[in-house]
């Protein structure tokens, strides 16, 4: 997934929830409503996550280190672990706690009645256009994949954030419309705590499911199923090796991919001519899969029993001919 798309889509974001923010606190200010109140805390709490998206993609991009030999590539998934952090506690608990506090204590809205109303419909426009643009830069990199496997499978994490970011959004402000129109029909602040009891609860959910994504990135993912039988074929495309023993992937950020494997080499080559087919088979590799960055090729001699102590050890199937 390009930086470039995600960035598009992150300052598309950002530029529709600061205007928003501003109209809701707007509208919260005229009328009192907790729906606005939350919505607008949900804005803000927006804007500064896309600024955190922001600031880990510029930090990412520092060179590597003594220190950080493979670089700050993570530093993406950081930032993006804390992004579900402030959506979660900024954002959901936040809109929870208001609206047990207006439920208990419900208030109708007596003044600027139109406000909200008018103030929800044009934040639905504006980040409508935000989650068109996430779709738009996501579509460029998604290919045939489902929405969820996309979210999933991301190694970048920039575009699935703006995505569940907006989406919860819009979802949200139709929880907020439904919790204003319904009290200014009614009289009854208790609806408008119930919208925001709905804000809240979606919210979190989204959060639980940044934050899980997010720290199966942190932890360490290897590259998905299609790039990997790149790398395979192109190990195996050239002279000088007889098989794949085993083979592990890890991404150390999203448009950077380890490769560490272990090949079977003809028994009677000489040292000169296996460092040759080893540096044949890195310039395949990258040549085949660019994000391919750092590698690292162990030639061995192949034989059934070794072949599966190493695959034992490596955590994978032993390789067949």
């Amino acid at each position: 997934m390009s930086a470039g798309g995600g960035t598009r889509a992150i300052i598309a974001a950002l530029g529709a929830n600061l205007g928003i923010a501003a109209t809701k606190f707007v509208a919260w200010l005229l009328t009192g409503s907790s729906s606005m109140l939350a919505e607008s805390i949900h804005s803000v709490a927006d804007s500064g996550n896309q600024a955190l998206l922001l600031l880990g993609g510029k930090r990412a991009q520092r060179r590597a280190t003594p220190e950080h030999p493979f670089g700050y590539g993570r530093e993406r998934y950081i930032y993006a672990f804390i992004v579900s952090i402030v959506l979660f506690s900024v954002g959901g608990l936040f809109a929870l706690y208001e609206a047990y506090h207006k439920i208990q204590h419900p208030e109708p809205i007596d003044a600027w009645q139109w406000v909200p109303i008018v103030v929800l419909l044009v934040a639905i426009g504006l980040e409508s256009y935000s989650f068109r643009t996430a779709i738009v830069e996501s579509n460029h990199t998604r290919g045939k994949i489902s929405w969820v496997n996309f979210v999933r499978r991301a190694k970048a994490p920039e575009l699935p954030v703006v995505l569940l970011e907006d989406a919860g959004a819009l979802v949200g402000l139709v929880f907020a419309l439904f919790g204003v129109t319904l009290t200014l029909i009614t009289g009854d602040g208790v609806w408008d705590g119930i919208g925001t009891a709905a804000i809240g609860l979606l919210l979190v959910a989204i959060a639980v499911v940044l934050a899980l994504e997010t720290k199966s990135l942190l932890l360490g993912e290897g590259a998905n199923p299609e790039d990997v039988t790149t790398i395979e074929q192109a190990i195996m495309a050239g002279p000088g090796v007889e098989r794949i023993i085993h083979m592990k992937t890890l991404h150390l950020g999203p448009e950077e991919l380890l490769v560490a494997a272990k090949i079977a080499v003809q028994p009677s080559e000489r040292a000169a001519d296996v460092a040759r087919h080893i540096n044949e088979t890195e310039a395949r590799i990258r040549e085949a899969l660019p994000i391919a960055r750092v590698i690292y090729l162990e030639p061995d001699i192949y034989s059934p029993q070794a072949g599966a102590v190493s695959a034992a050890d490596a955590g994978t199937q032993p390789a067949t001919a």
